[in-house]
């Protein structure tokens, strides 16, 4: 017999099946190490401007993500929730921790619990303002659904775990799956998410969508990705226009990942969060993020890698070879993607250049 335990996220409490290994076959999925993918989806809805969305849930499983947004979302929010899971176990799952956590949802026109497919589930509503796509492997099977039903300004989430294929591993996977050539180096974790936002991009195309992402990042086992909807074939065309290969991988999105204001708020408001502001591993993610979202740059540098190939013995600090790139006129910042590498719009000679002078001045 299963045995249940009850763990803490965020500012709720869930009842989940106790388990050593975190995998598909455990019934109802709860995975912990999740939860800052649900800490900055909080964030996120809650930095922006807009109110009384209509969010739809369509893999919910124990429902976490769902029962977070209706105890952690600002004030009129939420129109309504959606919360679906083809699992039947999950429905009873869900029930329990929103009962858990005082939450009623019997003839509650705020919380609508269904237990269908989850395309077919998408298909039955319209006009949806935030859609959340977080499934095991690959987003690949919902993106169809869901941006069909995406509203215009409305935000789609999408994480994809299948971090082997965009990221070169299986690079015909990728092919398959992806309609891009993945290569596997040390830029491999920002081409397989660029090439996962053109993926989202190409579906959304054929509805007359455009699909701008406005939050990215790579993290541990998996890429997640914020997209606004603009609906209109001129700004369909102007993001299709943005697709194209970099360093010999994609083809691929090779516009900004970030909105740099967005990010800024995301960062300040988790700094003044009593909840999140505790999470200095957080705290941190979201600023070395800010930092990036405002260098216009595809790709970054690895430090180590240029060290090796130009024969250079020493490396100054990051952060002291930021300022010295920033004072020859060219922005620069860490990268969350790697903690060797640098993301600049400086020219490769200058940077290396730069990097044997600074070496000189030091002896």
């Amino acid at each position: 017999m299963a045995v249940l335990m009850i763990v803490k996220e965020g500012s709720i409490k869930l009842k989940v099946k106790e388990t050593k290994k975190i995998s598909k076959q455990m019934g109802v999925f709860y995975n912990p190490a999740m939860s800052m993918n649900r800490d900055i989806s909080i964030l996120l809805l809650n930095s922006i401007n807009k109110l009384n969305l209509q969010i739809a849930d369509p893999l919910a499983a124990s429902g976490v993500r769902s029962i977070r947004f209706l105890k952690e979302l600002g004030k009129n929010k939420i129109k309504n929730i959606s919360i679906n899971d083809i699992n039947k176990n999950a429905i009873k799952s869900i029930r329990q921790n929103l009962a858990l956590n005082k939450i009623q949802y019997k003839n509650n026109k705020l919380i609508a619990i269904s237990n269908k497919d989850a395309n077919l589930f998408l298909l039955e509503t319209k006009g949806l303002d935030y859609i959340d796509i977080d499934p095991f492997g690959s987003p690949n099977f919902l993106l169809n659904s869901a941006i069909a039903r995406l509203a215009r300004g409305g935000i789609l989430a999408v994480t994809a775990t299948d971090t082997s294929a965009l990221c070169g591993t299986f690079p015909n996977a990728c092919i398959r799956k992806y309609w891009a050539m993945p290569k596997k180096n040390y830029l491999m974790h920002e081409t397989g998410l660029r090439i996962l936002i053109r993926k989202a991009q190409l579906v959304a195309a054929q509805y007359g969508k455009a699909l701008t992402p406005v939050f990215s990042y790579s993290r541990e086992h998996y890429m997640r990705v914020f997209f606004r909807n603009d609906n209109g074939k001129n700004k369909t065309d102007k993001i299709l226009s943005l697709h194209g290969m970099f360093h010999g991988t994609g083809p691929m999105w090779l516009g900004s990942l970030w909105d740099g204001q967005l990010c800024d708020k995301m960062c300040n408001n988790s700094i003044k969060s009593k909840t999140l502001n505790k999470n200095k591993e957080l705290v941190k993610f979201l600023k070395t993020i800010r930092g990036e979202s405002r260098v216009n740059a595809a790709g970054f540098y690895d430090l180590s890698i240029i060290a090796e190939k130009n024969r250079i013995r020493e490396l100054p600090k990051i952060n002291i070879l930021r300022e010295k790139i920033r004072k020859f006129g060219y922005r620069a910042s860490q990268t969350h993607f790697s903690g060797n590498g640098i993301r600049s719009c400086i020219p490769a000679n200058e940077l290396v250049n730069l990097l044997k002078k600074q070496i000189n001045l030091n002896r």
